[in-house]
């Protein structure tokens, strides 16, 4: 007699046209033959718009690789940012998902409810209720510390609110069946609030893609600067978290001595504007802003590259942190210069894929992006390659897919044996 396949309700509020790991490991999950339904909001998320083809309004279904069900829940968009804007875009997923997922819930009859949950960790609410109409483990993967990020962001500066927010985060750690952390330093954090035995280490992966997406080219421009120069990019989202400010004072570092080095910002975020400003303020030829490029042009900008940089701010917070970047630079192959603390340089050194320096550490980064000029090429290649080689070893999408599946089957046999 054939196994039925596994039935997994992934609940996210970010998903497909936004561009989250999430999407490939639906993909994934579904070639594996694993039954996957999403149940998502309408996409925002980062521009604040509801994309073209969808309204905030009303419930609707669409397809997403062809053989997976998409539920999206209406909310209300981000907006331009802001406290306001993001707390009423949390609540409203919330509030919609409970009222229009348990629908699916009773009639799916999931055998797993899997919570993709970058922030806010309330989007977890609605698989919760989705359990209660039909009682199935719900697998929580933490990629956010609360309530400490958002001290650290300085969203909530209000001790009493925190702790209040310390609570909640208690009773929704225990209403879950398994916290799935995506870095190894989450563990400790995490068990402030939840037992040590449902807490499992799963890290986020990365999908890469062989060759150069079509119809997605870098412009002429660029791919000359990064032919003639000495190139390292930062690719990724331009906030506040990222400790840009570094990166301008390195960049004067850098100018001051003449260098022939240029940093290339490929991206966007809130801080993109005042980058820009920086770059004028203080006159540096050598900080590059080149806008935000789609996934599929990363692979012809990477190969272009003389090294990839990743920055972060100087926070406990973000020293637990493994920045998403980090798989992606380590599947280039290509060598890594950081600046930022804890998990993420650990994981740099630990490959012999780069060199890093503190967080913050402006002279160090300037240093690090000197020593890495200075290399023979053979070296830098070597780097690449133990980059790639353990971006293999630990982060390969496919490899970790199979493991999350084999995470869900266990649980779902164990319960059965118990009922």
């Amino acid at each position: 007699m054939t196994q039925a396949p596994l039935k997994i309700a992934v609940v996210s509020q970010y998903f497909f046209p936004e561009n989250f790991i999430i999407n490939d490991i639906v993909r994934e999950l579904s070639a594996l033959g694993v039954h996957v339904e999403v149940f998502t909001g309408k996409p925002n998320y980062p521009s604040g718009q509801i994309f073209p083809g969808y309204t905030a309004h009303n419930a609707v279904e669409d397809r997403f690789s062809e053989t997976v069900a998409v539920h999206r829940a209406p909310l209300r968009p981000r907006h331009n940012g802001g406290a306001k804007n993001l707390v009423l875009n949390y609540l409203s997923f919330v509030a919609n998902g409970v009222r229009y997922f348990t629908r699916h819930a009773k009639r799916g009859k999931f055998d797993v409810y899997f919570v993709f949950a970058p922030s806010p960790i309330i989007s977890v609410i609605p698989a919760l209720a989705m359990k209660r109409v039909h009682r199935a483990p719900v697998f929580l993967w933490v990629q956010d510390l609360w309530p400490e990020s958002l001290a650290a962001t300085g969203f909530i500066r209000n001790r009493f609110l925190l702790s209040i927010i310390g609570l909640l985060v208690r009773g929704l750690y225990w209403a879950v069946d398994v916290l799935l952390v995506q870095s190894r330093a989450f563990i400790e954090p995490v068990k402030r609030y939840a037992r040590a035995d449902k807490i499992i280490y799963y890290p986020n992966s990365y999908l890469q893609q062989d060759e150069p997406g079509d119809g997605c080219p870098l412009p002429e421009s660029l791919t000359a600067l990064l032919r003639a120069h000495f190139c390292v990019v930062f690719a990724g989202n331009l906030g506040s978290a990222q400790g840009l400010a570094t990166v301008v004072d390195a960049a004067r570092i850098l100018q001051a001595e003449r260098s022939q080095v240029r940093i290339v910002m490929v991206g966007a975020g809130s801080k993109a504007d005042w980058l820009a400003e920086q770059k004028d303020k203080w006159g540096l030829d050598n900080l590059v802003i080149a806008g935000a490029y789609p996934r599929a042009a990363m692979v012809e900008l990477f190969e272009l590259s003389a090294a990839l940089l990743v920055t972060l701010k100087r926070d406990e917070i973000f020293s637990f942190t493994i920045p998403s970047k980090v798989q992606a630079y380590l599947a280039s192959g290509r060598p890594i210069i950081g600046s930022l603390d804890g998990e993420g340089a650990r994981i740099i050194n630990d490959a012999g894929a780069g060199v890093t320096c503190p967080a913050e550490d402006a002279v160090g980064l300037a240093a690090c992006i000197r020593t890495m000029q200075a290399m023979p090429d053979g070296q830098r290649e070597q780097m690449g390659a133990q980059s790639r080689a353990y971006f293999l070893k630990h982060f390969e999408l496919k490899a970790q897919c199979k493991i999350l599946v084999r995470m869900f089957e266990q649980r779902v046999e164990q319960d059965k044996a118990t009922q």
